[in-house]
């Protein structure tokens, strides 16, 4: 193992075992932060919550993003790993959650800080790099809150951004996804009644939320949706067994290959949870599916297998981003990580461990070679007039 790796390594494995839930990315940010500004970044910090830019100019040319994102998940590791998470944190409603990089965004930031490393040491290339570290992403809305904050207008709008994914692909094999990702929406229910004591059965059973939210889920659960998934994957009510609450909440996702697919199935959400408990429908989050820039894709799928060798077209799944909320010329892959074993475990899940030194090895040569193909070639790519604003579809 190189010294770049093993410090990378130690970097990530760091972050791994200290991660923080959406929102609250305090200590991920100024790790973050600490290496863009030993490596020469221009760094600002708290832009959309504790999001992180670091700006490296060299002359005139144009301008690429590299993003990574700084959240992990409520879920408890379970990979047996010397550093594996026993974190906990406190959720906005006040409960206690185990806390892991369940999805690999640890890894996703150590290759982008050696991918910023590396950019920052070499001299043959001219424009802008910006590096963002983004808040909330498994929440859908960090993107949306950078932007509010004024990123572009703040540190110019990107002629093209570059993300990456870590995958249960073979450890280190650079796939492109097709789709790139799905569009989805985050939806929250809540059911109020009147609670009570359980032997009020006038009063308090007659109005059981509880009972209310738990037809919608069966009903939800049963129901068609046109070219959409519909999951239920929270519910909230109560604290006793004898007491009837006042509410009861659901967290529902959809995912969809279009932005149609998900407005009709939120449009059925909001009827079926309109029938079935009265409730209405806060939409949380919506992003729309991601594209690939046929152009800024072209190029950098040359410079990685020229780079790294074989890459690979692979189905896009259910995979949902909200990296596509940037609306501008982007590219989106996957980076392998599975051992030779094949042993990686199920994303969000606590038994996912991927292999960590192959995929940093493939992960920062990637995101580096794709900046650089794109600085290189600035007369292949529009101004940022293409950029129509937070959520839009930018012209691919």
């Amino acid at each position: 193992m190189t010294a770049e790796l093993r410090d990378l390594a130690i970097f990530r494995a760091d972050l791994h075992a200290h991660p923080e839930l959406s929102w609250q990315e305090d200590r991920t940010a100024a790790r973050l932060a600490g290496r863009l500004v030993a490596a020469g970044y221009e760094v600002t910090t708290g832009v959309g919550g504790h999001g992180v830019v670091g700006r490296l100019r060299r002359g005139d040319g144009i301008t690429v993003m590299l993003r990574a994102e700084l959240d992990a998940l409520p879920v408890k590791e379970e990979t047996g790993l010397s550093y594996a998470s026993t974190a906990t944190a406190t959720t906005p409603d006040g409960r206690t959650v185990p806390v892991s990089h369940a999805c690999g965004h640890d890894l996703h930031l150590a290759c982008l800080a050696g991918a910023a490393r590396r950019l920052a040491a070499s001299d043959d290339w001219r424009g802008t790099v910006l590096v963002i570290g983004q808040p909330a992403e498994e929440t859908l809305e960090g993107a949306a809150a950078m932007l509010a904050d004024g990123l572009y207008e703040r540190f110019g709008v990107p002629d093209v951004a570059l993300a990456q994914h870590v995958s249960p692909f073979p450890a280190g094999l650079i796939a492109y996804p097709e789709p790139p990702t799905v569009a989805g929406a985050e939806l929250h229910v809540v059911v109020t009644g009147d609670g009570g004591h359980v032997g009020d059965v006038g009063q308090a059973v007659g109005c059981n939320p509880v009972a209310a939210v738990a037809a919608l889920v069966h009903r939800l659960d049963q129901a068609a949706f046109d070219q959409a998934i519909v999951t239920v994957g929270t519910l909230h009510a109560g604290e006793r067994a004898n007491v009837v609450p006042t509410l009861a909440e659901a967290g529902i996702t959809v995912r969809a290959a279009t932005e149609d697919a998900v407005t009709r199935a939120v449009a059925r959400v909001a009827r079926l949870a309109e029938e079935t408990a009265g409730a209405g429908v806060i939409v949380v989050s919506r992003v729309p599916p991601g594209v690939n820039d046929r152009a800024a894709t072209a190029l950098v799928r040359r410079a990685h297998e020229a780079a790294l060798g074989t890459v690979v077209t692979a189905p896009g799944g259910s995979a949902c981003e909200d990296f596509p909320l940037y609306s501008v010329p982007s590219v989106y892959w996957y980076v392998g990580a599975a051992p030779p074993s094949g042993l990686v475990g199920r994303p969000h899940t606590g038994t996912f461990r991927p292999d960590p030194v192959p995929a940093l090895r493939a992960g920062v040569t990637a995101m580096q070679t794709a900046a650089l193909a794109v600085l290189a070639n600035p007369s292949q790519f529009a101004p940022p007039s293409r950029y129509h604003g937070p959520g839009a579809v930018a012209e691919h």
